[in-house]
């Protein structure tokens, strides 16, 4: 298979054309000229040295390496490797959960890791398949596009953690929205889409969209990770995550909703352990699906073949420069040729060593372009279709052959940035700041980390990463409007923080005066209780007085009258 890989290049060819014509202009103009010196005849036998032909043999010549180094720069290829393959296999899109709650520690060495793991292994068992890759918590993304490139996958695999989405959460339900989404239109080939989750669904609407995926033949699987007792959160630095009360956060694995989703999409519920039993039963529901068998021609490689286009264009430069205008006497001494052989010893020597310098400049340039700077400039081109995704695959790649490459890290960084991976690409710019040495591009990182940061509110870092911009490249305008912006923006976040710091210590303090007023008037009705009970006590104790007196008053009238004698009356009988 032939192909150009930068055939943008080819529009060149249109100079051909207008140098020819700008060419016969000048020709013509010149014959006018020789008319009004005098007759073209007399001329021509005055001048028998001049030819008429030879200057445009050596113009065509011109024309024809002109036209040559254009397509070298277009670079020719030819596929080297055809293969005419029957694949027989499934499509498949893991949707992996990122939220914070995955770092819990109940499945070794973390929910996150044992979920990476899990997907590893299924990539390694995998021959003709085909894999996707969806991260999501509170939002979800396409982290690598459906793809039968299994070293991509377990790269993109790697780089997989919870700051990569800044919204937290669980939404199940755009995750499985937007896998449905993401398989090819080939009908009849086994669509499965695993999400790998703690079941922590804080958005809801999964049901919905697994029942929607079956109706589409599509099985949703659902890997529930963790245990149901629950598990704290760390948070690296020794600690565990606080709620606003205080206290530790706990979180444990919703079996229900994990077996609700799996059984509305038509698919399984498998509870991942620290065992491979979670890995064999997967295997085990995958077998299941239907395969379909493909017949594709493949060009797996392409070699470049601008080295013969370039010796060819040198031959024709050589040739025209030995082709004069006119009959040189010199030639008839020194000949490159004399009847079908060199003649100059001296010649062969010099054509000779063009022909080594050429090959000796040509071959470094194609052995390079084979690794890192092929692989950017592939990206590049989808890049500017918009397709960051595979654009960020390329860059990947061209990083992995050359981590010292400043392009490919930058590029690698805006693909990021596209795809709103915002500290990845913070990471990724840094890198190529440091390994930059062109003070234009190395300002160029400073400006896009700037500008994430500010997106993010973080104004100090952007302010910090303007100015190291306008230190490499101090006429940058838009730079220099950006850290003005930033500048204002961040005294207006200060100065709503300090009037929220004032209206809390306002507020604050009026709750205090409030609670001093109550509690002083809380006192004072204590006070007057305390009081009320006083005046009743004396009241009480008066009256218990009282009747005590009275009470002994009538027991001593009691005892004086049992002291005086009494007589009896004794009846007469009469």
């Amino acid at each position: 298979m032939f192909r150009f890989e930068d055939p943008i290049y080819l529009y060149l060819l249109l100079l051909i054309p207008v140098l020819a014509v700008i060419r016969f202009l000048m020709v013509y103009q010149q014959k006018r000229r020789l008319r009004r010196f005098g007759d073209p005849e007399l001329i021509r036998q005055l001048t028998p040295d001049v030819s008429r032909f030879r200057p445009l043999v050596k113009f065509w010549l011109l024309q024809a390496v002109l036209a040559l180094i254009i397509v070298m720069i277009a670079r020719p290829q030819f596929g080297t490797k055809v293969s005419h393959e029957k694949r027989t296999g499934i499509e498949t899109i893991i949707c992996m959960d990122i939220s914070n709650s995955m770092l819990a520690e109940d499945v070794t060495p973390s929910r996150l890791s044992r979920a990476k793991m899990m997907v590893e292994n299924l990539v390694d068992n995998f021959t003709n398949d085909k894999i996707g890759l969806i991260v999501f918590a509170g939002d979800a993304f396409v982290q690598l596009p459906i793809t039968s490139d299994y070293v991509s996958a377990k790269m993109f695999l790697s780089t997989i953690d919870p700051s990569m989405i800044a919204t937290q959460g669980t939404d199940i339900a755009a995750a499985i929205s937007m896998a449905s989404h993401s398989f090819t239109q080939q009908e009849g080939v086994g669509k499965a889409i695993i999400v790998i989750t703690d079941g922590e669904d804080h958005e809801g609407g999964a049901l919905e969209a697994a029942r929607e995926a079956k109706d589409r033949d599509m099985r949703v699987y659902v890997l529930g990770v963790g245990s149901t007792e629950g598990a704290p959160i760390p948070m690296g630095n020794g600690d565990y995550l606080k709620d606003n009360t205080g206290q530790t956060v706990m979180t444990g694995l919703n079996e229900e909703m994990c077996r609700q989703v799996a059984e509305a999409g038509g698919g399984a519920y498998i509870h991942v352990e620290n065992n491979s039993r979670a890995q064999e039963l997967l295997d085990n529901e995958l077998d299941k699906l239907s395969k379909k068998e493909i017949e594709s021609t493949v060009y797996s490689d392409f070699d470049e073949q601008f080295q013969a286009v370039g010796i060819l264009a040198l031959l024709l430069l050589i040739i025209e420069v030995c082709v004069l205008e006119v009959k040189n006497p010199l030639l008839k001494r020194v000949s490159l040729f004399k009847k079908g052989k060199w003649n100059d010893a001296g010649s062969q020597r010099m054509v000779l060593l063009l022909f080594v310098s050429l090959m000796a400049t040509l071959q470094p340039v194609s052995i390079q372009a084979q690794t890192d700077r092929q692989l950017v400039r592939q990206g590049n081109k989808v890049f500017r279709q918009g397709n960051y995704a595979d654009a960020e695959v390329n860059y990947r790649k061209a990083v992995e052959k050359n981590p010292r490459n400043p392009q490919a890290n930058y590029n690698l960084g805006n693909a990021l940035l596209a795809t709103r991976k915002d500290s990845a690409a913070v990471s990724q710019l840094e890198a190529a700041a440091k390994l930059e040495t062109v003070p234009f591009r190395k300002a160029q990182a400073y400006h896009n980390i700037g500008v994430i940061c500010q997106g993010k509110k973080m104004f100090g870092e952007a302010i910090e990463a303007y100015k190291e911009a306008l230190r490499w490249n101090p006429s940058d305008d838009e730079t220099r409007y950006n850290l003005a912006l930033c500048k204002r923006q961040q005294q207006q976040q200060q100065n709503q923080q300090q009037q929220q710091k004032d209206n809390k210590q306002k507020k604050d303090k009026d709750q205090q005066q409030q609670q001093d007023q109550q509690q002083k008037k809380d006192q004072q009705q204590q006070q007057k209780q305390d009081q009320q009970r006083q005046q009743m006590s004396r009241e009480n104790a008066e009256q218990m007085l009282n009747a005590a007196i009275q009470e002994e008053k009538q027991t001593q009238e009691r005892m004086k009258k049992m002291q005086q004698p009494q007589r009896r009356q004794l009846e007469k009988n009469w």
